[in-house]
């Protein structure tokens, strides 16, 4: 995802990833909350990302896997073992190019194909299972 307007256009569209990122941050901000944003190609720097998340005690991840959609099975292991929640994003409809993705089975919810706005939609899921979470009102795992 970090090459997010480079290959592919035709696929995905010519916006960066720094411009996704630009975005995000003021979305996130504009509701309150602090963002942090990682780019692996490496698995297993995803996962140790993800443990190191936990330990720092983060509310929620939102993820958008990528290639690890495919075969990311110690991915999706990690993602099983963590208490916050975590929402998949894509940017175009993962099932209209028949893909299924190994990690989305441990999301709270997949939001797909709506383009870049599947960032800002799926924060905003995200944003309100932690504030229900926060309210003791959401839905454990």
């Amino acid at each position: 995802m970090a090459y997010l307007g480079k290959p592919q256009p035709e696929i995905h569209g010519t916006t960066t990833a720094a411009e996704v990122d630009e975005m995000l941050i003021r979305h996130a901000r504009e509701r309150g909350f602090e963002l942090d944003i990682y780019y692996t190609h490496i698995e297993a720097e995803a996962i140790a990302r993800i443990y190191r998340g936990a330990d720092e005690a983060i509310d929620g991840l939102l993820m958008n896997p990528a290639g690890f959609m495919h075969a990311g099975y110690a991915l999706r292991d990690c993602l099983r073992s963590m208490r916050f929640p975590y929402v998949e994003v894509h940017v175009r409809n993962i099932d209209k190019r028949g893909f299924k993705s190994v990690t989305a089975e441990t999301a709270r919810g997949v939001i797909a194909g709506f383009g870049l706005h599947s960032y800002c939609m799926g924060l905003d899921a995200l944003l309100a299972l932690i504030e229900d979470e926060a309210a003791g009102k959401g839905q454990k795992r």
